[in-house]
Formats: structure tokens, sequence, C-alpha cells
């Protein structure tokens, strides 16, 4: 309740600042944002004194009323507020548990092939659709960044970029090994095949402070591939960046304009570095911070997609849902809430040790 207090005070101050005729445009914008990440807990304060002060009057009548009739429905009404202030005190709870600061940025999403040959670049073909169709459902945008498809139709890799609100918090969970066990058409003898992709979700950092030196580049531009028809650029507009220090390699041919294509390459890239850098820097404290429901590396295996019994199991939290066809269309909200809850019920664990 100290932390609510606070954040009610600086949400006040702010009131106080905003009123001041000396802030420029800057500021002022700087302040607003700032006060409206705070309304969510001056509301949740608000509730709380109410229920308290209704508490406390029903108690009040309680000690004088005579009434055996209207100290039933009294009693009733003292109850009812009770349950509804234990919830609101888990609700606030949850709300004041350190956000995850990258949760409100767009999101990189690479997916890839990875041991099963044909049928895995099938399935991470597959991925990428029911990904799009989950993005549809919540209006976010997917683009395809770089696409490098197989012979027989899957993906070897593929990056997009996706955008909305909220993004990363719904996609964080989906880095890792993903497994498909199915009869691939080209099986004879009806043998179920295990094969793997991997997923890696990067948080979209455009104005991070990581500083590329462009000796480290080397830039190669080319003619964007296709399908064909309006597909093909007929100039030289796809854009490949290497950094050399690392061998990270990007590219991008989504864009008509090579200037885009190249902008769009180097904001990945520095994301991509960004989070290279941060994970060396944090690996002596990965055992205390990684939460149970996964690391995010994309070696660890978190899910398998079962096709013979319309099975997905989330390995990380236990999960079995028999609606296998439903998630391949991008139905992900049961995994992903299951996957939220359990990360907010390990936080609020640790928090009371």
């Amino acid at each position: 309740m100290d932390k609510l207090e606070s954040y009610v005070n600086r949400y006040n101050e702010i009131n106080d600042e905003l009123m001041s005729a000396n802030l420029d445009r800057k500021d002022y914008e700087r302040l607003a944002k700032e006060q409206s990440k705070l309304s969510e807990y001056v509301e949740l304060h608000n509730k709380r004194l109410a229920l308290n002060k209704a508490i406390e009057e029903a108690k009040e009548v309680l000690k004088t009323e005579q009434d055996a009739e209207l100290r039933a429905i009294f009693d009733e009404e003292l109850q009812s507020k009770r349950i509804e202030l234990e919830a609101l005190e888990k609700e606030i709870e949850i709300a004041l548990i350190d956000k995850d600061e990258d949760d409100e940025k767009n999101v990189i999403l690479e997916i890839r092939s990875g041991a099963g040959g044909d049928e895995a670049s099938l399935f991470a073909g597959e991925l990428l659709r029911m990904y799009q169709k989950f993005c549809e459902a919540h209006r976010f945008k997917l683009s395809v960044v770089n696409l490098s498809e197989t012979g027989v139709g899957g993906v070897k890799e593929v990056i997009c970029t996706i955008h909305g609100k909220g993004v990363y918090s719904k996609f964080k969970f989906e880095s890792g090994v993903h497994r498909v066990q199915r009869v691939p058409e080209t099986e004879s003898g009806g043998r179920v095949h295990t094969s793997t992709v991997t997923v890696a979700v990067l948080p979209e950092n455009e104005d991070v402070d990581v500083v590329i030196d462009e000796k480290d580049l080397r830039i190669d531009v080319c003619r964007s591939s296709g399908a064909g028809g309006q597909s093909v650029n007929t100039t030289d507009s796809a854009v490949r960046i290497v950094h050399l220090p690392t061998g990270m390699v990007v590219a991008c041919q989504d864009e008509r304009s090579q200037i885009q294509n190249r902008e769009k390459a180097m904001r990945i890239l520095k994301s991509k570095l960004y989070d290279y850098y941060k994970a060396q820097a944090d690996a002596e404290y990965a055992e205390k911070r990684k939460c149970q429901v996964g690391t995010g590396d994309r070696s660890e295996r978190i899910r398998t997609y079962n096709f013979p019994q319309s099975r997905v199991t989330d390995h990380r939290i236990n999960l079995t849902l028999y609606n296998l066809p439903q998630v391949m269309e991008g139905d992900l909200d049961e995994i992903i809430d299951n996957l939220t809850k359990t990360a907010i019920e390990e936080q609020l664990h640790n928090n009371a040790k």
C-alpha cells in the first residue's frame, strides 16, 4: 500500500507541474505520458478508499442498529464489501508487480526450420501463418521483412516485424523450439515423424544506445526476389547487412526503396545487437532472473504440436489442449493467458519470500 500511495502522490505532483506556465511542449508531453501510466493506480486507490469507507459505515450501523431485519441487511452488505476488498487488494498486488519494460514494444519475430528437413520447413510456414492469423485477430500489423523459401513450398527462414499495442507482452513466451509430430505427406508407411522449428522473439528497440561503426558493416544490395509480377523489383532495392564482429546478418526486401530497406534492416540489426549485448551482460544473473515458464532461450523445447491426437502441449506449464486445428488457425489466447498467469504467480511468490 505504501507503493500505491507513492504512485498516487506522484500523480498529484504531476497535476501541479502540468499547471505550470513554464513547461515547454516536450516536457508537457513527457509528464502527460507519465501521468497516464499512473492513472490506473489512482483508480485502484480510489476504489479501495470507497470500499473501506463502505465497510466502516456498515460497521458503525451494526453497532447501534437494533432492528433485526436491518441488521441482517447491513451485515450482508458488510460481508459483500469485505469480499470485494479482498479481490481488489489481489488486483492491486498484481498491478504493482514491476512491469516488463519491453511489454509495450513492437516485436521482431524470427522463424527458422530445424531438424526434420522438408517437413520442418513446411511446419515453419504453418507457424508463420498461425502467427499471421493471431495478429489479424488482435489487430496487430505483421510485415514480412525477409523470407527464404524451400523448393517444396516451405520456409527455411523468415523475419517479420509486428506492430501494435502490447505486442511483446503477447509474443514474449513464444521464443524456443516448437516440435511437430505428424505423418508427412511423403511418408508411405504412415509413420509419425518428429521435426522442429525455432522461434525467436525480440522487442524492437528503435532508439537503443548501440554504437555501430560503419567499418564493422558489410552492406550488399541486390534485386528483390518474389513470385513474379509486381512482387519482383526491377532495381537493386533489397539490402543485406553483415555485422562483422558478431557475424550477425540482417536482410530486408519488403520495401520498394533501397533506402527504406536499409533503414529497416539497421533498426532490426540494432535490436538484435542490443539483445545480444544485454544477454551477455545479464548472463551472471540469469539464474536469479529467469522465470519458470521459460528462459526465452531459443534452444529450449517449449511446445509440441501432435497432429494425430489433435493435441498441443506447452511443456513449461504442463498445459495440454486438444484443439490443435484451432491453435493452428491462430487461437493462441488460452495458451498465452496461462503462461502470463503463471509468470505473475511466480513473481508474486518470489516477492513474498
